[in-house]
């Protein structure tokens, strides 16, 4: 029941709090911690995360303008930004990832039956990264160039629901491609993978696995025809060949044959050419599933625009890690609650509809489904459309 209880009450509904509890065990997150435990620090994380808030200042003069409301949530003290400071400063990242992971596997069951525009039987994954830049002084950990820091956040995408898997935080000077070797690859899975990770041994590796994969070709790469198949050109489709690389090195890195297709695409005009291990497919098929590649940027743009992790609340690796992936746990949150309730908006409408009302004593569910509820929203109507999942 929702008597009494805020919205954001309701919201940690959603959470499987044992699955909490066990990843805190697992790292010793609450060892020789007496007041705001672990779970008091997500929960901050999370209001912050969901509210949008600036900076450790602006978050602690919420929590106590809000503080009778934050007993009936399970924080019974004062939080100062020094504590949750030194919280996110000291407690292990690991924590708050793992428990990701539990919200992902959870809302990739929801939508593992989902349409994401091409009709396929097998799961499809979308692999990128995106760049975060940082200030070098403040963290100098994360080196980039000369004078400039960053951080990567390579993420493995599920296409069904647009739903990350996999995601891996590195520096900013981590080449692309070295993060292939950490996946575990899904044998009969198909890969859509961004040509930065083009790497032909790694790429190799997918064929013995029985996994397929799609990138993009680089301008440069030397290849043998072998044979050719006739396309429709009206469809923007070119060419569709089977090759062989001629390079001394790429040859020996994949020895076996591939798929080269070219393709024009109708909005762009721009000419692009596809590498594949998958013969079956047609090669439509393959132009289109590139294009669902797209999902990722979207997903990319998403988390930067409506949640905070282009600026940070503290300046260590793991401030740093645990703040991401709490704003990634939280992007799963809301994806949960939007398949659950069985919501038609977009997950830009919910996050800002929660943001509103989220310490008000009213039913959730009644909230988001009520349709005079628009009147809360940003009206920039295109701009909560962005990413319509």
């Amino acid at each position: 029941m929702h008597t009494g209880r805020t919205v954001f009450s309701q919201l940690l509904d959603f959470l499987p709090k044992h699955q909490f509890d066990r990843c805190v065990r697992r790292y010793r997150g609450n060892h020789r911690i007496r007041t705001f435990s672990c779970f008091d620090q997500y929960l901050c994380m999370m209001f912050a995360q969901i509210m949008y808030r600036q900076s450790l200042r602006d978050i602690e003069i919420c929590l106590r303008a809000m503080q009778a409301k934050w007993y009936h949530c399970g924080i019974r003290g004062k939080v100062s930004r020094n504590t949750l400071a030194k919280a996110n400063e000291l407690r292990d990242w690991r924590i708050y990832a793992d428990f990701a992971q539990v919200l992902i596997a959870r809302a990739r069951t929801l939508y593992a039956n989902d349409d994401f525009g091409v009709q396929l039987d097998r799961d499809v994954y979308a692999l990128d990264s995106t760049t975060i830049d940082l200030c070098l002084t403040l963290f100098p950990w994360a080196t980039f160039r000369q004078h400039k820091a960053a951080i990567k956040m390579h993420t493995l995408m599920d296409l069904r629901g647009s739903i990350p898997s996999f995601i891996r935080i590195t520096d900013g000077k981590t080449h692309d491609v070295n993060i292939l070797d950490e996946i575990t690859l899904e044998q009969g899975a198909l890969y859509v993978i961004d040509r930065g990770y083009l790497d032909f041994a790694r790429l190799y590796i997918f064929t013995q696995n029985l996994c397929s994969f799609i990138t993009r070709a680089k301008s440069n790469f030397n290849y043998t025809r072998i044979s050719y198949r006739p396309v429709d050109k009206s469809t923007g489709l070119r060419c569709d060949q089977t090759i062989r690389l001629d390079g001394y090195y790429t040859s020996q890195d994949y020895p076996a044959v591939l798929r080269r297709i070219s393709y024009v695409d109708p909005d762009t005009n721009k000419r692009l050419t596809f590498l594949t291990n998958n013969f079956t497919l047609p090669a439509l098929t393959i132009a289109k599933l590139y294009k669902c590649r797209w999902q990722i940027e979207l997903f990319f743009k998403w988390i930067k625009q409506y949640l905070r992790i282009k600026s940070f609340f503290g300046t260590s690796v793991n401030a740093v890690k645990t703040q991401i992936w709490i704003a990634i746990s939280v992007y799963v949150l809301v994806a949960i609650v939007k398949k659950e309730l069985k919501l038609e908006m977009s997950l830009a409408e919910i996050l800002q509809i929660l943001s509103v009302m989220l310490f008000e004593q009213v039913p959730m569910e009644q909230v988001l489904m009520n349709n005079v509820s628009q009147n809360v929203i940003c009206q920039s109507h295109k701009q909560l459309y962005l990413f319509n999942l």
